[in-house]
């Protein structure tokens, strides 16, 4: 491919692995999995085969694994899905991905403050919930799909537990397979999310783990398939090569992060050495090995990402278009940014597939459209 693609944390290249394995469920292994035919039930043990996969991989029970069609699926079920079952109030940080917050937010929950690093402010979390007598579920994300800070799983759990021991902890882990073993996650929680295509899986796909004891309504009725939890037609092709993909990832796991770390490292370093004025959003040792969000002085991201894309340099921006303004991410408001920082912030994530040349093309592509940008501003 001809472009530069730093933007992993959007969609990830689907491994060669993951595509070999899902390409004979489209021609050869077509078969409806909840047929009764013995051909209905090759595809059957496909989807019973990947679900083991992917319960070793999370250190969950098989039965636990409710296979969803994504990420935001998997969120709003175990958000909503609890409201409609036992009632309550939902509970979440500022912070939160969309696919939750907005569920806090119509069911006219609870949000809590962010620390500036991005992670749940603990103290404010249990205040809010010694406060709050009906908390039924509580969604705290391991991993922020912006700035990419690791909240503490565990400690988060302790804190649910001793003031609201009812309440089902629920955490939106989709940005956090390729960097954390999720075995020291789940079982902290009562459910978690993932969704393929963020660790070389393909989209529309993803996973809801619904440990022992927790219940909720499902969101999707009248098939009853994934024992009444999810009705609708499996994703056999989908659902194979997610766990091929998830499979693949835990097994380099741990040299991926040292190397994309390292490179993550390279490009940041490479860009505050060239370009005066550019602030990392989150310290490193906060955040995952993939991710760097940085604030730059003088610039509208807007203008950035255009001479960028110009360049086939592919990013993307912490902020929205809103009513034809850039305003700041909800993100960099709950943490703190000031509003002129927010309008320069840029995310550059690495993958599986990022080289040393996309990093150095990267850096040389960011410093000249930075300083096009900021050439521009000058008056006359």
């Amino acid at each position: 491919m001809s472009y530069t693609y730093l933007d992993h944390a959007a969609t990830t290249p689907v491994h060669p692995e993951a595509v070999a394995a899902m390409l004979p469920y489209f021609s050869e292994q077509f078969a409806n999995p909840s047929g009764s035919h013995r051909f209905a039930r090759e595809a059957r043990k496909a989807i019973d085969d990947a679900r083991e996969v992917v319960a070793g991989v999370l250190g969950c029970r098989p039965g636990e694994v409710v296979f969803t069609s994504g990420g935001t699926e998997a969120d709003n079920t175990a958000v909503t899905g609890t409201l409609a079952r036992r009632g309550g109030t939902a509970v979440c940080p500022a912070a939160e991905h969309h696919a939750v917050l907005e569920c806090v937010h119509l069911a006219h929950g609870v949000v809590v403050p962010t620390l500036p690093t991005g992670a749940v402010d603990l103290d404010a979390l249990g205040a809010a919930l010694a406060a709050t007598p009906d908390v039924s579920v509580v969604s705290v994300m391991t991993v922020n799909n912006e700035v990419g800070t690791v909240n503490d799983m565990a400690a988060v759990a302790q804190v649910v537990r001793r003031h609201a021991p009812a309440a089902l902890l629920h955490t939106d882990a989709v940005q956090a397979a390729c960097w954390l073993d999720l075995r020291t996650v789940t079982p902290h929680v009562d459910s978690l999310s993932l969704s393929a295509h963020k660790f070389g899986g393909p989209k529309g796909v993803g996973v809801l783990v619904a440990r022992e004891g927790m219940s909720y309504r499902p969101l999707l009725v009248g098939g009853g398939q994934e024992r009444e939890r999810r009705s609708g037609t499996h994703n056999v092709a989908g659902i194979v090569a997610m766990a091929e993909a998830l499979r693949i990832t835990d097994q380099r796991r741990a040299a991926e992060v040292v190397r994309i770390g390292a490179l993550r490292d390279l490009l940041v370093d490479g860009l505050m050495a060239q370009l005066p004025g550019v602030h990392e959003t989150v310290a490193r040792e906060h955040k995952v090995a993939g991710s760097a969000h940085l604030c730059i002085e003088g610039i509208e991201n807007e203008a950035l990402l255009f001479l960028l894309d110009e360049a086939e340099v592919c990013a993307s921006a912490a902020s929205a278009c809103a009513a034809g303004a850039m305003e700041p991410s909800h993100v960099l408001a709950a943490m703190g940014v000031p509003r002129h920082l927010g309008q320069g912030a840029v995310r550059l994530t690495l993958g599986a597939t990022t080289t040393e040349a996309d990093v150095r093309r990267g850096i040389e592509v960011l410093v000249q459209a930075v300083q096009q940008l900021r050439r521009s501003r000058v008056p006359a």
